[in-house]
């Protein structure tokens, strides 16, 4: 089991942890740090009890309100989701019969013959 030593409001504490976890401990120790400076800062040397505490809480009020902010997100989601949707429309595309086609090409071919009788005609 691995010691690592952290920094918090600007003390030095070692701290055991699981072979692997390191990195998730210096993380959380930073964030604890993060919050115990500013009271440093601010109200000068404090008993370590009482900055560990203070600190802590101050991050688990941060906490709180990012639980928060999810649960409402959550539920925002929820019923987003519960939504009646419409179901889609059908669009039936009809299918145009082989005939059609033939037709088509007969008319055309009529419509080329009468233009050349004409044509003719004009010629004439």
């Amino acid at each position: 089991m691995p010691d690592v030593t952290v920094t918090i409001g600007g003390r030095d504490f070692q701290v055991a942890c699981q072979a692997g976890e390191e990195h998730f401990l210096r993380a959380a120790a930073a964030m604890l740090n993060a919050e115990a400076e500013p009271l440093v800062q601010q109200m000068g040397r404090l008993p370590e009890a009482r900055m560990l505490l203070m600190s802590g809480l101050m991050l688990a009020d941060k906490t709180a309100a990012v639980e928060d902010e999810n649960r409402q997100l959550k539920e925002r989601v929820a019923a987003l989701e519960a939504r009646a949707v419409p179901p889609p429309e059908k669009v039936e595309v009809p299918v145009i019969p082989p005939q059609v086609f033939e037709t088509m090409a007969e008319i055309a071919a009529r419509a080329e013959a009468l233009a050349d009788r004409i044509e003719e005609k004009a010629q004439a």
